[in-house]
Order: structure tokens, then C-alpha cells, then sequence
């Protein structure tokens, strides 16, 4: 598989993932939601994930190999975009701490188990039947379509980011030490800014704004240090009240 194949089989996976997503979030909220970060119909960690077991698990294997390779690679892959969305953007996007056996909320087994069986009917069916698509289709025409997809792809992504920095300047903004009150008013502030951020508001409904929570030790440290130094002002007023006594005299 070359480049230009991997960017095609990122990109068919990723309108999948996007259209698994909201057929998912329908099936929850009953309602057809634009699902994931971007604002086209693409989610790209479907298409990583597509495009990693492509290249990692061979089709000759059997289907039990390839179910719980696939399983192992999208498990990974999830956790560590929980991990890195978090660090970056100081917001948890989903959460999975009410399902039994997950890993620290960003992973468990349920998802785990669907994404091996995911997993398997990409490698044994679904990438046979795109690659013979692909191959009917004149080479020309793939390349013209392949740079207008990542030339949307990349502005989609430079918009967007913009638009979920507006999470952790909200987040910023305010003052509260829950993190229940704080995603409310988070939520809240976003939906009434632009129609993009109430887009991604419902896409994520369960976002939680994270909160650092500082260590006790240094808060007292940091209570002495004031204490220390409002000691040291006050001596100092002392004194400058000295000299202007002996000053007089």
C-alpha cells in the first residue's frame, strides 16, 4: 500500500466512522447530530485506525487473529486520543467511568470488543471491496479527488482547531472549583456563541471540562510565603515610622 492509497482508504473510512457515529448517536439521543471534531462528515479517527490495521494486520491471517489484533490496535489508538485531547484541550470528550472494565475512563471492554469485530470486517471484507473500486476508477481522476478531499481536510482542520480552543478559553474564564458547574457553564457560554460551537456542544454531549486539582502542601506554602511577607511589610513600616520620628527630632 503506498501513500496515495493509505489517504484513500483515510479518507472512505473516515465518511464511515462519521456515518457509524451519528447512526450510534441517533440510536442514544434520537436525534441526527453532526458527530466528531471537524466539521465535514469525516471522523478521523475511524480513518487512523482503518489505515493502521491495513498496514499491520495481514488478511491472510485468521479471523480470530485478525479480531483481536484489531481490538488491541483501536483500543490503543483510543486511548491515547482521549489522553492527548485532554492535555491539549483541557476537556474529556467522552467517558466511559459508567461501563464496567474500562481503563481509565477513555477505553473499555464493550467498545473494545466492537472495535475488534470492526476491525475484522474491514480487513476480511470491506478493504477488498474498496480496493477493487478504487482500481476501476481512472488514475487521473483519484488524484484530482484525492487533493481536493485533504485540501478540505487541512482548512476543515485549522477552522475547527480554532473552534475547540474555545473550550479551554471558557474553561479559563471561569472561576469554580467543580467540575460539574464549570462544563455547564462551559456548555452553556458555547451555545450561545456561534452555530460552529453549538455544533460541537451537541456532538460531544458528555464533555467534561478538567480541573487541575492543586496538591494541599502547596497551598499552604503558598499561605506562609503571603504570611511571611505581609510580616516583612509590616516591619518595614515600622521602621520608615522610626526614621520619620527621629527625622522631627
Amino acid at each position: 500500500m503506498d501513500l496515495k492509497d493509505m489517504l484513500l482508504f483515510f479518507f472512505v473510512y473516515s465518511v464511515i466512522g462519521w456515518i457509524l457515529e451519528v447512526i450510534n448517536c441517533y440510536g442514544w439521543y434520537g436525534k441526527i447530530v453532526n458527530r466528531g471534531f471537524l466539521i465535514g462528515p469525516y471522523c478521523p479517527i475511524y480513518g487512523c485506525g482503518a489505515v493502521l490495521m491495513t498496514l499491520l494486520i495481514p488478511s491472510s491471517n485468521d479471523l480470530i487473529s485478525v479480531f483481536l489484533k484489531a481490538l488491541a490496535i483501536c483500543t490503543i489508538l483510543e486511548y491515547i486520543t482521549s489522553y492527548l485531547m485532554e492535555k491539549l484541550f483541557k476537556t474529556r470528550w467522552w467517558d466511559y467511568t459508567s461501563k464496567k472494565f474500562n481503563l481509565d475512563g477513555r477505553v473499555c471492554l464493550e467498545t473494545a470488543i466492537l472495535f475488534g469485530i470492526g476491525g475484522s470486517i474491514i480487513i476480511k471484507v470491506s478493504n477488498p471491496i474498496i480496493t477493487n473500486i478504487m482500481n476501476s476508477i481512472p488514475e487521473v481522476i483519484l488524484n484530482i479527488l484525492l487533493v481536493i478531499m485533504i485540501i478540505i481536510f487541512v482548512t476543515d482542520i485549522i477552522i475547527s482547531y480554532n473552534i475547540i480552543s474555545h473550550f479551554r478559553k471558557a474553561s479559563k474564564n471561569i472561576r469554580k472549583d467543580s467540575t460539574e458547574e464549570v462544563t455547564k457553564m462551559v456548555r452553556q457560554m458555547l451555545k450561545e456563541n456561534s452555530i460552529l460551537d453549538k455544533r460541537l456542544v451537541n456532538s460531544f454531549p458528555d464533555f467534561k471540562v478538567v480541573i487541575k486539582k492543586y496538591d494541599k502542601k502547596l497551598d499552604k506554602q503558598i499561605k506562609k510565603q503571603k504570611e511571611r511577607i505581609n510580616k516583612a511589610k509590616e516591619k518595614l513600616e515600622k521602621q520608615k515610622d522610626k526614621l520619620k520620628k527621629l527625622q522631627k527630632k
